[in-house]
């Protein structure tokens, strides 16, 4: 993708003479009049440089620079000076600038510059990458910040070593399989199997010769003996997932399986024996599906002898940022990208409630890097309000300029879609030259 490029000085035909330089050299270019207007246009699409005048009225070069940062700490920022500013710009530096260029300049230095900043910057940001993907791949992928789950870790850990029945309770999306995985990971049966079944996913009939297997000529389509996920998981582990929804009938099965070792296959005339450590993982209150009649109050007992709760995402939110950080450069790496998140997004992913968990997080940051436009994820990109509430129905136009407003909008947004972004090839599909197309946006905050 191209590098977008803010220019921001009072004087028209310098920001221009600048910005055509630079298109000629393949980046893309928005030229700003103020500190006001290059403030909107950064808020409203990014960029991956800033070049600034520093004498300007109003919200002068450096104010400029030091709001930039504040958003998006690391934006590089080029100041552009006259002789008898250089030492103004060379304190800039201190605080945050880039580098500096004086009045007047060819443009040939201009652009060495610019590439300059640009490949550090990218190289800086590659780096802080291959840092967090480093320390997660070495934290297996588990990230516990918060109390709670540190709580919850060193449970695992402790427990690994035992061949006792574990029950992971939490709500969707909090990472039961996750933990599952680890506590396998660190026990002694780590170089066993694990499997995992989703007791939801199956009928009774199915779950049975799933669970149990099933030998040739038991029913109807069962051509050959196939051993069930408790023999398969020998030496293992076996993860019992959605436990809850497992009818009562059924758990008495699973019950007389845990109490003697030893499960028989569907059509079989003898039980086997098995050697898996069992850990069930669960959404409900079990508690109160006994109280209910719904799950066997045996079963419950046999398997909550190492009890672990996951506390949802709300209640952890010392983990959202670490998450977040961890999926970005997984799903950025996926895609062939270098990404970080804007300070905006950062702040807004922190205050989410995230009724999803964890996996609506991956799933915000997984939209996040396929809608950046640079090298910044900004909230926008995430999507949050319309992942979590419904986009209401749009009232109908009452007048004619609503309907124009409307129509506007839509052929706009269409147009950018098309052009992937880019404002002069959407302008070109739009028939009007880019000054309008950024007014119309500018009046639509588009």
């Amino acid at each position: 993708m191209k590098a977008r490029i803010l220019v921001v000085d009072d004087e028209p035909r310098m920001a221009e003479a600048i910005a055509r330089a630079l298109v000629r050299s393949g980046y893309e270019c928005e030229t700003c009049a103020n500190g006001e207007e290059a403030l909107g246009a950064f808020e409203r699409v990014g960029a991956d440089l800033v070049l600034t005048d520093v004498r300007m009225p109003g919200i002068d070069g450096l104010e400029l620079m030091r709001r930039l940062l504040a958003i998006q700490p690391g934006l590089p920022i080029i100041l552009i000076t006259a002789h008898g500013e250089v030492r103004s710009a060379v304190d800039a530096m201190r605080r945050g600038a880039f580098d500096y260029i004086t009045k007047p300049f060819d443009n040939a230095e201009l652009r060495n510059l610019v590439a300059r900043a640009l490949t550090l910057e990218r190289l800086q940001r590659e780096n802080q990458w291959l840092r967090r993907e480093l320390g997660a791949r070495h934290s297996d992928g588990i990230i516990c910040e918060s109390p709670a789950m540190r709580q919850a870790l060193n449970l695992v850990e402790r427990a690994a070593g035992s061949n006792a029945s574990v029950l992971i309770q939490g709500a969707s999306g909090t990472g039961k399989e996750v933990i599952a995985r680890h506590l396998h990971k660190v026990s002694p049966r780590a170089a066993g199997p694990f499997l995992a079944v989703n007791c939801k996913a199956f009928a009774e009939g199915v779950l049975e010769s799933e669970l149990f297997g099933h030998e040739k000529g038991a029913f109807t389509g069962a051509q050959r003996s196939r051993p069930g996920c408790f023999e398969r998981a020998e030496d293992g582990t076996l993860l019992l997932d959605e436990i809850g929804e497992v009818d009562v009938g059924f758990q008495a099965k699973i019950l007389r399986v845990l109490q003697e070792e030893e499960v028989q296959r569907v059509g079989a005339d003898h039980p086997r024996k098995v050697n898996a450590r069992v850990v069930a993982a669960t959404n409900r209150n079990l508690k109160e599906e006994i109280t209910a009649g719904r799950f066997r109050e045996d079963l419950f007992f046999r398997l909550n002898v190492i009890p672990i709760h996951l506390p949802p995402l709300c209640e952890r939110r010392e983990d959202v940022l670490p998450l977040a950080r961890h999926f970005l450069a997984r799903h950025a790496s996926d895609g062939g990208r270098v990404l970080t998140l804007s300070s905006g997004s950062e702040a807004e992913l922190v205050s989410h409630s995230w009724p999803g968990n964890v996996r609506e997080l991956e799933n915000a940051i997984e939209r996040g890097v396929v809608l950046a436009r640079s090298g910044v994820v900004r909230p926008e990109d995430l999507l949050l309000d319309s992942s979590v509430h419904p986009a209401s129905t749009p009232a109908a136009p009452t007048n004619l300029q609503e309907a124009l407003d409307e129509a506007t909008i839509d052929a706009i947004s269409g147009a950018l879609d098309k052009a992937g972004g880019r404002r002069a090839e959407a302008a070109e599909l739009l028939g009007i030259d880019r000054t309008t197309l950024y007014r119309l946006m500018k009046r639509h905050h588009l």
